[in-house]
């Protein structure tokens, strides 16, 4: 466990912040923990405080990094869309407000099936037509064709 006031001043300051700014209570509770941590609390007395279990402090203290805010956030509340990456997501936008006559196919509609074909032909990741729909439905994006 590093020594007490381990934290600088500035990381001190923008843990602060998110604690108070953020929507998102698992992300304020991590930033807790550091802060906790840098006011000498032991794992224990952290996770007493803050009602979560020991495990979870012992997980934040060694993994969170107070230079680096989003490394507080957990990856699980992103989805289950590790294939596909910002660059991927972004292509899939570009892709889905251009006809499918641009890159040769014979129609004019976007099928998920359709789209998920050429994309992996372009980027060489393969997803379902249906994670394709949940990702266009979280940007607010629907095929014509779409039945969902």
């Amino acid at each position: 466990m590093p020594a007490k006031n381990f934290l600088t001043p500035t990381q001190k300051k923008s843990l602060q912040n998110a604690v108070r700014q953020s929507d998102c209570s698992r992300f304020r509770e991590h930033a807790l923990i550091l802060l906790l941590q840098n006011d000498g609390k032991t794992y224990e007395e952290i996770a007493e405080f803050l009602g979560c279990s020991y495990r979870t402090v012992a997980y934040w203290c060694v993994h969170g990094d107070p230079d680096n805010l989003d490394s507080l956030r957990d990856r699980r509340e992103q989805g289950n869309y590790r294939k596909a990456d910002e660059t991927y997501i972004q292509l899939l936008l570009e892709v889905v407000k251009k006809n499918p006559s641009q890159f040769g196919y014979p129609v004019e509609v976007w099928t998920s099936q359709r789209l998920a074909e050429h994309l992996a032909q372009v980027t060489g990741i393969q997803l379902s037509g249906t994670q394709l729909i949940r990702i266009l439905r979280k940007h607010k994006i629907r095929l014509p064709m779409s039945r969902v």
